[in-house]
């Protein structure tokens, strides 16, 4: 964002305007990205200090850019956006006004290097690499830092094949590039070309432009010993960097290859970067359950080494993969300001045109269109980097969520930042601004004692002057598929739909008869508030309190990087209605329960029903109620739940049209002709029957397994009973195994999460008395961990054997005792702690209770050598 008044005085941006080569004067917008007004400093030039601090030249004051990685010139976006008739540019326009309003200041890539250059190592002038400098010129012009990685070493497909690739990348591998004399000496020539290729668009060589702050030299290198071949690559390729006259800090990785980083540190590079991955990548499915310890502390290995705490350091990646809680940025930027890093950009920024399927990155989901509420918890992770001191403690996880302007709650969905000048949160909230007549920005999703609002979609504040304020309002966003499953562009994951809704306003000297008029292209609305509200579709607007003059605020004035006038958003998708509804996995007989759905593409004024069945017992049509235009809820009286199985169905009616979902099928199931067999069911069982917490043959989708420290695999199998198991499979150790639990002994794990299933019994949670898992173990009888955490990331744990038979094994709930959970998925790097311990009550809390882990114990290779596995059936509470 900006040097606000209350931001550290360590992120201040300056940058002269740059004279183009054919003599024009490119026009910078502005001086800070949106929310921000202050001057800047007139340079941009960085240095690093004796004390191995990167500091901007003149103030001096220390580096605190926080961003993201966004790839369009390249690879599988570029081919996209040609496939979907959008032209790159008009892509990276949009784009980069929806980064500057999120405020963000810092830019990285790695250069798709395969895409422009030839196997010498030389630069190609084509497409890619003018998209390239285009995509420099607009961040430029919006206040948006850089740091380069002219190397990538990757091909150009991911998710699709490669196609025709020229560069030197395409022919040396990763794993050989480094050691092989003519990769190297291709890598020497294109860093030399790459640094004096000059941007068409500023007219300025990369290696002087002075808003590329600094460069990584490659990306992710793959290296193995002898170190002293390591040592000799590093120095080739910063000499060939320096030939060029380039003269500020030049980073390396230092995460990616730790059996040489002596290598690295002894080397002449500035500065190290990391990545943080801490819930691994492409787990398939949304992740769920609180994952807040995997993001509370960022311990380096090489802290105390002066070869390292001499030289900054930058987060080039970072990402909570298949995970939408907007929770947890906050707590990575402050895990990285305690970790003493100047500089982190999220992998990767979703293109708009892309972000509908989310196909560029299926494992990441980000963009400000179709992630509101993430793409606001990024907001305020920006101003957390900025805010909190280089180096600043904190204490663990849960004590410290909220720390001081800032407040993360996993129980609330919500991240909140709240200053006198800012208030930003990522849903609903009722926490009270601290100086409502100070407020500058105001942003967020939901609704909050300054803002009631039933949209899906993010919205922007900006007061302007006393009483007139620039809005902005996002359309609405709404899922209909698991982002992080398999994708293609064939398949929206998130729709969106462009609804007029009433917005409340209840802002400081604005008054409940507040005028609005529309800025952006297009917008011709005009009107006046009663008792606060107003209807509005998506776009900008300037509101005034009543006989305000707003006749100044046009759409092309200036406010920070932005004008006025500027709006981006997607047009509205273009399909059928839809109805997503998971139907739970018990109801308990006797109560009423109420049924939700989220419907896309309904009118206001359709009727929406739900039609109940109890099997071939009794049927209820029930109207359905619209909380929002997006969702819809109805209540199964009492008389349809008694035991047995409940299937039911929604039904949506337009004008003289039905269609029945799950389907999407014209007719109602009423009609004596309506044949699709599609439906949703949901057992009712009585008071006192087993609730399942995993289960092999329904719950693939539910759970994350696999193996840690490098062991461990899973599979699903059928066992003697015919039922389908989850197997565990465990590398067999020598003959005296590690003591369980050993942090670093190979684990093969199995990750459940139930909370919404103890939720739907939650009057019952107290008369549930045993675990009971259903499994066997083969290569010998061993001991497996069984760990229940709660929502506030307490774990409670127990040990069982299990034997080669298939068998149930009871276990009292009494049995479990407060101990560490495993964090899970593996946090990456592999250096980062593996073990987590909240305080919590002193016995299991299990109506909090919400993941479930099994652990499968490392032992000694049986006399058959038969690789250890565990066969799951299932685990449930009775």
């Amino acid at each position: 964002m900006s040097d606000l008044t209350r931001v550290l005085p360590s992120a201040p941006r300056r940058w002269p305007l740059a004279l183009a080569s054919f003599g024009w004067l490119l026009a910078l917008l502005i001086s800070l990205p949106a929310f921000a007004q202050k001057a800047l400093p007139k340079t941009a030039d960085v240095y690093v200090d004796a004390a191995g601090v990167l500091r901007w030249q003149g103030s001096k004051e220390e580096v605190a850019l926080f961003g993201v990685n966004y790839t369009t010139p390249f690879a599988h976006s570029y081919r996209a956006h040609r496939r979907l008739g959008v032209s790159p540019e008009q892509g990276i326009d949009q784009d980069v006004y929806h980064l500057s309003r999120l405020g963000i200041d810092a830019f990285r890539v790695h250069v798709w290097d395969v895409e422009i250059s030839d196997t010498l190592g030389n630069v190609l002038e084509n497409e890619h690499l003018r998209l390239l400098d285009y995509l420099l010129q607009r961040l430029k012009q919006r206040g948006i830092k850089t740091v380069l990685t002219p190397i990538a070493y990757w091909g150009n497909g991911y998710p699709e094949p490669d196609t025709a690739q020229t560069g030197f990348s395409a022919i040396y591998p990763k794993a050989r590039a480094y050691n092989n004399p003519r990769a190297v000496r291709a890598q020497e020539n294109y860093l030399r070309q790459f640094l004096n290729h000059r941007n068409q668009y500023t007219g300025l060589l990369l290696r002087d432009d002075p808003d590329i702050i600094a460069y990584e030299v490659c990306n992710e290198p793959h290296y193995r010993q002898p170190e002293a071949e390591v040592s000799e690559f590093v120095q080739r390729m910063v000499a060939a960097m320096r030939a060029t006259g380039y003269k500020k800090p030049i980073f390396y990785n230092l995460a990616e290859s730790p059996a040489v980083a002596n290598a690295i540190l002894g080397s002449p590079v500035q500065g190290f970067t990391f990545q943080w991955y801490p819930s691994a990548l492409v787990n398939g499915h949304t992740l769920r359950g609180n994952l807040l310890p995997l993001v509370q502390q960022y311990p380096i290995p090489y802290a105390q080494d002066p070869r390292f705490a001499g030289k900054p350091r930058l987060v080039y990646e970072f990402e909570s993969a298949d995970i939408l809680q907007p929770v947890m940025y906050p707590l990575m930027a402050r895990s990285f300001r305690s970790a003493g890093f100047q500089w982190a950009t999220q992998f990767a920024y979703d293109p708009l045109a892309l972000a509908y399927a989310n196909t560029e990155y299926q494992t990441h989901y980000l963009n400000m269109a179709y992630t509101p509420a993430k793409a606001i918890s990024l907001l305020i992770a920006g101003q957390v980097f900025r805010r909190v001191k280089r180096n600043q403690p904190f204490a663990t996880y849960p004590q410290d969520s909220t720390f001081e302007d800032f407040r993360v709650s996993y129980r609330n969905g919500l991240s909140e930042l709240n200053t006198p000048e800012e208030f930003y949160y990522t849903s609903t909230t009722t926490t009270a601004p601290r100086k409502p007549a100070a407020l500058r920005r105001v942003a967020g999703t939901g609704s909050s004692p300054l803002v009631q609002y039933q949209g899906t979609g993010a919205y922007f504040l900006d007061r302007l002057a006393p009483g007139v304020w620039r809005l902005e309002v996002m359309p609405d966003a709404i899922p209909v598929r698991d982002p992080f499953a398999k994708t293609s562009l064939r398949q929206p994951v998130t729709r969106i739909s462009w609804n007029t809704q009433p917005l409340r306003l209840a802002l400081p000297g604005l008054g409940t008869d507040f005028t609005v008029r529309g800025l952006n292209e297009g917008n011709a609305f005009q009107g006046q508030a009663s008792g606060g509200t107003v209807a509005l579709r998506p776009g900008a607007y300037v509101v005034a309190a009543r006989g305000k003059s707003t006749a100044a605020y046009t759409a092309q004035t200036q406010l920070g990087a932005i004008k006025l006038g500027e709006f981006v958003a997607p047009a509205a998708t273009n399909l059928p209605t839809q109805v997503m509804h998971t139907p739970p996995a018990q109801l308990l007989a006797g109560r009423p329960v109420v049924l939700r759905a989220t419907v896309a593409g309904a009118e206001p004024t359709d009727s929406v029903l739900l039609i109940a069945q109890h099997f071939y017992g009794p049927t209820r049509t029930i109207p359905m109620r619209r909380p929002t235009l997006t969702s819809a809820e109805a209540t199964v009286p009492a008389e349809l739940l008694y035991p047995g199985l409940l299937r039911y169905w929604v039904v949506v009616k337009h004008s003289q049209q039905t269609t029945t979902f799950p389907g999407g099928f014209a007719g109602s199931p009423r009609d004596w002709d309506y044949a699709p067999q599609d439906h949703w069911e949901t057992p009712i069982v009585p008071t006192g029957a087993p609730l399942p917490l995993f289960e092999a043959a329904q719950d693939q989708q539910r759970v994350e397994t696999g193996g840690v420290n490098g062991s461990g695999w899973t599979d699903y199998v059928t066992t003697g009973s015919g039922r389908l198991a989850l197997r565990l499979l465990q590398a067999p150790t020598p003959a005296s195994p590690p003591a369980f639990f050993d942090p670093q002994a190979p684990v093969a794990f199995l990750r459940a999460y139930f909370g919404d299933r103890l939720a739907a019994r939650a009057t019952e949670t107290g008369n549930f008395r045993e675990l009971v898992l259903r499994a066997r173990r083969g290569g010998g009888a061993g001991p497996v961990r069984l760990v229940l955490t709660t929502r506030d990331a307490a774990a409670y744990a127990t040990e069982v054997t299990v034997g080669p038979e298939l068998q149930e094994i009871r276990v009292p709930l009494t049995a479990f005792r407060p101990a560490q959970q495993v964090l899970l998925p593996r946090p990456y790097p592999s250096f980062l702690p593996m073990t987590f311990r909240a305080d919590g009550p002193a016995t299991l809390p299990l109506a909090q209770a919400e993941v479930l882990q099994i652990l499968l114990a490392p032992a000694a290779a049986s006399a058959t050598s038969e690789r250890p596995y565990l066969d799951v059936e299932s685990v449930e509470l009775r």
